[in-house]
């Protein structure tokens, strides 16, 4: 199967789950106990009031009715109104994202320059003191939350030692580059305006890699197990035989097949580390959509339930799609099983 069909089959299954989760948010968003109305214009507003913004929200119509209404607004461009900023949650989105964008971009950074290296140095070096030592870093960062890492490096490295700022996105007095992409470090490369850059950088340092850490232990394990059984096939043992570099035999035999569960369990990663984004944006006070989806829940603010939630949905499955690419890349069997069905 050539690849641009692979993709155009993974896009078109991922429509139908985001229809899928559309449907099933929407739902849950608008049976959960509270009055949306109510809670928006105060519990000490006059019933008139609510009940026109329940006209309004389209409330008292049925549930399939309502869905029909919310997706002809989504093809026409609008997710609806925020009950909270009023204004269309579009556009708060755009203005939220890019800060989450960014921080999951450099946790991604930090996963994949941490987690491969000492995975394939793990499994090449296994039953020593250093596989003894990977394996004991694995277990600590399964176990332990992102948030409470994100609390240990607010306290040492922000409040004790003082070497790194721990709130907000730039320091106080720093003016943001023109917007761009919306992504600080990019928009202020973009500009030229490098002391921005360094500054964004600082400021993404502790957050990101708090959120990095539980996917680096998780990749670094299946990296090394993953190593350990190849360095047992045959061909590796081949070609130990035959005298061929070291340095050949691990990067172009033993490391890309290595690699294909660690590339796989990326993509569900993804979706962790936009869960835990929730927790640790809170408590480095950090501008982006987790936090603006915390006070949608809050509030009971429902069509940005459903935009945080669809959007966040979106950014999985395209995360997803591009781990499927990746994995395809690394073992060409993957579309010839797909030919075959």
């Amino acid at each position: 199967m050539r690849l641009a069909t692979y993709i155009a089959k993974r896009v078109g299954y991922t429509v139908f789950v985001l229809l899928g989760l559309s449907i099933l948010i929407f739902t849950l968003a608008r049976v959960l106990p509270g009055d949306p109305a109510r809670m928006a214009l105060s519990p000490r507003a006059p019933e008139w009031a609510i009940e026109k913004l329940r006209e309004q929200l389209r409330l008292n119509e049925p549930l399939p009715i309502q869905y029909i209404y919310w997706l002809r607004d989504v093809f026409s461009g609008s997710l609806g109104e925020s009950l909270v900023t009023r204004r269309d949650v579009l556009v708060d989105i755009s203005e939220f994202l890019p800060a989450t964008l960014e921080l999951l971009l450099f946790a991604l950074i930090f996963d994949v320059i941490i987690a491969i290296p000492i995975g394939m140095l793990a499994g090449r070096k296994a039953n020593t003191w250093i596989d003894n030592l990977v394996r004991g870093f694995a277990y600590i960062g399964v176990t332990i939350p992102a948030f409470v890492f994100a609390i240990i490096f607010l306290l040492i490295f922000g409040y004790i030692l003082q070497i790194a700022p721990t709130v907000g996105r730039l320091s106080p007095g720093v003016v943001p580059p023109p917007r761009i992409t919306g992504l600080l470090t990019i928009d202020s490369l973009i500009t030229g305006n490098f002391s921005v850059f360094v500054d964004a950088v600082s400021h993404l340092i502790l957050p990101s890699f708090a959120l990095a850490l539980g996917p680096i232990a998780q990749e670094a394990r299946i990296t090394r197990a993953s190593v350990v059984e190849n360095l047992n096939k045959d061909y590796i043992l081949a070609s130990i035989a035959h005298g061929l570099p070291e340095r050949l035999i691990v990067l172009k035999y033993l490391m890309r097949p290595s690699l294909i569960p660690t590339i796989s369990i990326m993509g569900l990663d993804i979706a962790s580390l936009m869960g835990w984004a929730f927790l640790v944006e809170s408590i480095f006070n950090w501008p982006g959509m987790s936090r603006y989806g915390i006070i949608a829940m809050l509030r009971k603010d429902l069509n940005a339930i459903v935009g945080v939630v669809m959007v966040t949905g979106l950014v999985f499955a395209i995360a997803n799609i591009i781990v499927d690419i990746i994995v395809s890349l690394l073992d060409p069997r993957i579309r010839m099983v797909e030919r075959a069905k």
